[in-house]
């Protein structure tokens, strides 16, 4: 297996050049490519390649254009980050009020085994779960002030203090095992089925993850698509092979999904500001068109209209 080498940074100007990219500023391009790394800053050059095969820039790319697109997936990545961040914190204090008031606010009664799903397919992932849960308490609960105050002082830690020493996934997964009237209880809340949510949570999570350690977000696509709903619809979004095109496993999919679960005014603003920032982009790149940007991220056209239906 061939491998690869240490290459300086003039030594990777020099790749870039040769595969057609303009490089006009030799400094500034060696500054961008020591501080954010070479690796990451070419991940980004698909939108910009005359095809996958060739992978040879498009005629007139310039590593400007090639950086903006770069610092828009920056933006756009803590914009919906911050906005995951006030779902998560939402579902961990909706699952704690649900629970704690049906089950107790102690360990031993709200991490009942017989509290969750008791059906043969589910006992195993019940259990390990469970344990799972136990140990991110032990770990996470002594770095937590709100944890070390409850076990010193009440000798017990309630689960609307626990949920902030769970990780999202965690979460995701634990409503996985609730049973089925806790869940419809829980979706009824964000007025949603609790198929779609079982469905959601766990993208959203995923998404979480993928903002906070800075990886590609414009083009990904999740492994999981969600459910048809009216949003697809009322924005006569193409279909093919029976199948709508945009906002089904795409950061479209994920807006599609925010529409839902947050309030309207903060989804009005996540809008605006994605809006915002594609204006901006559209402003530094003229190699790559608009529509083919949106069409990337799988965005139909008509995408701002989302903050506008009901």
């Amino acid at each position: 297996m061939k491998s690869k080498v240490f290459k300086t940074l003039d030594e990777q100007v020099e790749i870039l050049r040769g595969k057609g990219l303009i490089i006009d500023d030799v400094d500034f391009t060696k500054d961008v490519l020591l501080r954010e790394n070479y690796f990451f800053i070419n991940g980004y050059r698909h939108l910009f390649l005359k095809s996958q095969k060739n992978k040879v820039f498009i005629p007139g790319t310039t590593f400007s254009e090639l950086y903006a697109m770069f610092n828009f997936d920056r933006q756009i990545r803590n914009i919906l980050f911050k906005n995951i961040l006030i779902i998560e914190n939402n579902a961990k204090s909706i699952f704690s009020y649900v629970l704690s008031k049906k089950y107790g606010y102690k360990e031993r009664n709200y991490l009942d085994v017989h509290n969750f799903n008791n059906s043969k397919d589910k006992v195993r992932q019940v259990n390990d779960l469970l344990k799972k849960m136990k140990r991110q308490i032990r770990v996470n609960g002594s770095q937590h002030s709100a944890t070390v105050h409850y076990i010193n002082n009440y000798g017990y830690v309630p689960l609307w203090i626990v949920v902030k020493v769970l990780s999202f996934g965690i979460i995701s997964e634990f409503y996985t095992i609730l049973k089925p009237e806790d869940q419809d209880e829980i979706a009824d809340i964000y007025k949603l089925n609790s198929s779609d949510l079982l469905i959601y949570l766990p993208i959203l999570s995923n998404y979480r993850n993928l903002c906070a350690h800075e990886d590609i977000l414009y083009d990904h696509r999740s492994q999981r698509c969600i459910p048809n709903n009216k949003y697809h619809s009322l924005l006569n979004i193409p279909v093919m092979d029976n199948e709508y095109i945009y906002g089904k496993n795409d950061l479209f999919a994920l807006l599609i999904i925010l529409k839902r679960m947050l309030r309207k005014d903060d989804f009005v603003l996540l809008m605006n500001e994605i809006s915002y920032e594609i204006d901006v982009l559209d402003g530094k790149v003229d190699t790559v068109s608009r529509n083919k940007m949106l069409d990337s991220m799988g965005f139909p056209e008509n995408f701002k209209e989302l903050a506008r239906l009901d």
